[in-house]
């Protein structure tokens, strides 16, 4: 039986001049478990994320986090977002600084950690991505999996209680990717309550608790992945499944 609700979001809109991009999204996750989002480009994906720790200002709606109401004047954004690691598609990475440094550097600034404890915390996340010997490097003699890594490490840094995954795989080389999947998989294991926008369905298939279909800015389709790909209820969803099928 799944824990209460972590992330409560409700009737999310987001329009932007005429374009409707979220159409009355509810989104739900319990502590640990593990959503993935997939859908077609366009179908509000990213933007749902975005709006969960308001790089996006809904429209109208309701997000509660942690027991944060998100959209409230007096919420802390910084304080927010200490709570709710995000992982991007891009890596984000000050290239002259190492990799200790990148992620050292939002622990100091936002934690406010003195330099020493900054540091050691770093080093405990990069290890913890399988990157422990790799401290010193700067992001240009990283490869892209091993730079996702530093930016997932930075995220896993502040400890977060929950991490949004934004597309993390889809700029990396296809040999690169299980890297990625690997050090998501052990957070998960770990206990850490996660949402994904991604198109590693074979990860959906293995990793998720629950995978929910968009389109159009709604959600159509939710529920297990077993049941979302063995036996999808909706047009939309089996027509999707089949385009991807055909690449």
């Amino acid at each position: 039986m799944l824990s209460r609700p972590i992330i409560e979001a409700r009737a999310i809109h987001k329009s932007f001049g005429p374009l409707k991009v979220l159409d009355g999204v509810d989104l739900v996750v319990a502590e640990r478990e593990l959503v993935f989002i997939i859908g077609p480009s366009g179908s509000g994906k990213s933007t749902l994320l975005r709006c969960l720790n308001r790089l996006e200002e809904p429209t109208s709606g309701h997000i509660v986090v942690d027991g944060i109401d998100v959209l409230a004047h007096r919420t802390d954004i910084n304080a927010l977002r200490r709570r709710i690691g995000m992982v991007f598609q891009s890596f984000n990475l000050y290239p002259h600084m190492t990799a200790l440094g990148n992620v050292a550097l939002a622990l100091r600034r936002v934690v406010g950690l003195r330099r020493r404890d900054a540091e050691e915390r770093a080093r405990s996340a990069l290890a913890r991505v399988g990157l422990a010997d790799k401290a010193d490097a700067y992001p240009a003699q990283l490869s892209g999996g091993q730079q996702q890594r530093v930016a997932i490490a930075r995220a896993v840094a502040l400890e977060p209680r929950v991490m949004l995954f934004d597309e993390p795989t889809s700029a990396l080389d296809p040999e690169l990717v299980g890297s990625v999947l690997r050090v998501m998989r052990q957070l998960r294991e770990g206990g850490m309550t996660m949402v994904v926008v991604s198109h590693e369905m074979e990860f959906a298939r293995a990793a998720a608790d629950r995978v929910l279909f968009m389109d159009g800015g709604r959600v159509i389709e939710q529920g297990p992945p077993d049941c979302l790909f063995g036996a999808p209820k909706s047009d939309r969803l089996r027509a999707f499944l089949r385009s991807l099928e055909r690449h």
